[in-house]
């Protein structure tokens, strides 16, 4: 399958100690392979010889992942290792909440490892991960994983999550385990509703 990072895009690069950077694509990009992607010519306020590292939120024709980045010279390089997954992928089925949450965070930082309640609601769920809104306005820095309980229509829906993304009251993550029988009533549930809307 060909990874096609479309033009018009639109790209974020977070780096250490500064705020996002998001960037538009002026051409379209394809490779077999994410690490095989050529430098992608993007709009951008910096100067000539100004050197952005942080981790980019890559759009592709297969969904949204996350890797390490380059940006220099309006070229963005992808430069870190192939990830693991690509998070909420296109052809999943995939639904907006909000759906009801409440969980356990681990919370892990140089100095400490901590767990710490979160509740709030999922506003986009698939079979894949989940996009959650927590009840403050910012979340504790380091969230790695959440052990969350998700109020769905049929019962709640118990995961844990590995967390891809994290910023101000937001959350983003892949399932790493879900409880079976609720695995199987997810995928029941957004198929449902992907056939009522076709």
């Amino acid at each position: 399958m060909t990874i096609t990072v479309p033009a018009g895009s639109s790209l974020t690069l977070r780096c250490p100690g500064s705020e996002a950077v998001v960037l538009v694509t002026l051409a379209e990009v394809k490779a077999e392979f994410i690490t095989d992607l050529p430098p992608i010519p993007v709009l951008s306020l910096d100067g000539p010889g100004v050197r952005r590292i942080g981790v980019l939120e890559l759009v592709t024709s297969s969904g949204v992942t996350w890797i390490e980045g380059e940006m220099r010279d309006d070229q963005l390089r992808v430069i870190g290792d192939a990830p693991a997954g690509v998070v909420q992928r296109r052809t999943s089925v995939r639904h907006s909440g909000p759906f009801p949450v409440s969980g356990t965070a681990q919370v892990v930082t140089a100095q400490s490892r901590r767990l710490v309640p979160l509740t709030g609601r999922v506003e986009d769920l698939s079979t894949d991960g989940l996009l959650m809104r927590a009840d403050v306005p910012s979340l504790p820095y380091g969230i790695e994983r959440l052990l969350v309980h998700v109020n769905m229509p049929w019962g709640d829906l118990t995961a844990a999550v590995d967390v891809v993304d994290q910023r101000a009251d937001l959350l983003r993550g892949t399932f790493e385990w879900v409880e079976p029988e609720a695995a199987n009533s997810l995928a029941g549930y957004l198929n449902d509703l992907a056939d009522r809307r076709s």
